[in-house]
């Protein structure tokens, strides 16, 4: 990669500071309970796409699994391969755009979860292109019936909390449930323009499909929170859980 996305400029500012967000200190039971959901043997491989510092890839690897953890930030990426070595434990490190990535190999389960990719909006991405791209890629690395699981920012939220004046100052668009903001990645840097995307649960069965994947489940996703739930409209995130069709090909291509 040559010129850095405003997201990864943001991660790589962002990375010291990582891990003391309020939404990284549930790890052993969120593995707990993606585990549950993937139902895979212990020594299965399992891909981590938008991974950040490796907290949930560290993890799993802990368990016997076999993890291969990608992402766009290089100092994300730093820190969770010292995280793992100081864990003992061996997981491959990819640097890649979630968008841009292609594996040689095929996964019995993904993971993609807490906005690490999906609907982090480079400022010329496309708001269908972009997710539609991450889930392809994942796609086309599963093998035919592997799960996966994923957790996204909830556009029923964006809604009930944006205003109209918000929507003529350009900071939400209701067309494309684009929200565009500026954040200093960490106390005192400038901030940075960003563009986060939200979905509603009929466009996330139409997007997956497209890639060939059948969502399975679709739940309340917030950090800290997650369960076989009914989704609650004001919360932060939507989880999904998807299975890769046994079709040889998605309605794209996406092989």
């Amino acid at each position: 990669m040559t010129e850095k996305s405003t997201w990864e400029e943001f991660f790589d500012a962002h990375a010291s500071i990582y891990e003391d967000n309020v939404f990284t200190k549930n790890t052993i039971l969120e593995v707990d309970f993606l585990l549950e959901e993937l139902s895979l043997q212990t020594g299965s491989s399992i891909l981590d796409v938008g991974c950040g510092t490796g907290r949930h890839s560290i993890e799993l690897a802990k368990r016997g699994y076999t993890v291969t953890g990608l992402d766009l930030s290089s100092e994300m990426l730093a820190r969770a391969a010292a995280a793992a070595k100081d864990s003992g434990v061996n997981v491959a490190w990819i640097h890649s755009d979630a968008t841009k990535f292609s594996l040689p190999g095929k996964y019995d389960g993904a993971v993609c979860l807490c906005e690490g990719a999906f609907g982090l909006l480079g400022q010329r991405d496309d708001p269908i292109d972009q997710p539609l791209s991450i889930l392809c890629n994942i796609s086309r690395s599963l093998k035919p019936q592997a799960k996966a699981v994923f957790t996204v920012l909830n556009a029923a939220a964006m809604l009930r909390r944006y205003t109209n004046k918000d929507v003529a100052e350009g900071s939400f668009d209701p067309l494309t449930m684009v929200e565009s903001s500026e954040y200093p990645p960490r106390e005192g840097l400038p901030p940075i323009a960003v563009r986060e995307r939200g979905f509603v649960p009929t466009e996330l069965f139409l997007l997956f499909r497209l890639a060939g994947l059948s969502v399975l489940n679709v739940w309340g996703g917030t950090a800290g929170n997650w369960g076989r739930r009914t989704l609650d409209l004001d919360e932060i995130e939507i989880m999904i859980v998807a299975r890769k069709s046994a079709e040889t090909a998605a309605p794209l291509d996406c092989r």
